[in-house]
């Protein structure tokens, strides 16, 4: 499996970002799928996972209400939409997945993208 993040950009305070994850690997669709943040001189931490199907999502409470994950319809894509965005968002932004669970740790995860910055302005 190999992912490709992308969408990332410079947006002001309140505004809205769209990053997406493109899969390559006919076993993706059976994967969870999660998205991941780390901020300069801080740990990668989780932001939220999408299960295989689609049905089951999780999210961190500092993005929850104001970002929403989904999978595509063939399910080879990941989205995350990120509306209200605030200052403390900026980070690189990193899709992932993960074979067996829905774990927020990151390593658990068995494939990583290579990252897309998000920087939000004041």
């Amino acid at each position: 499996v190999q992912l490709q993040a992308s969408g990332g950009g410079l947006v002001q305070a309140g505004g809205s970002l769209r990053l997406s994850c493109a899969a390559s690997g006919r076993t993706f669709s059976t994967y969870a799928m999660g998205w991941f943040r780390q901020a300069p001189g801080k740990e990668r931490e989780f932001v939220t996972i999408v299960s295989g199907s689609g049905s089951t999502t999780y999210y961190a409470d500092s993005v929850k209400g104001r970002f929403t994950i989904s999978r595509g319809a063939a399910k080879n894509t990941v989205y995350l939409q990120m509306d209200s965005l605030k200052p403390e968002d900026t980070a690189v932004y990193y899709c992932a997945a993960i074979i067996r669970g829905l774990s927020r740790l990151p390593s658990d995860y068995d494939y990583w993208g290579q990252g897309t910055l998000v920087t939000v302005s004041s």
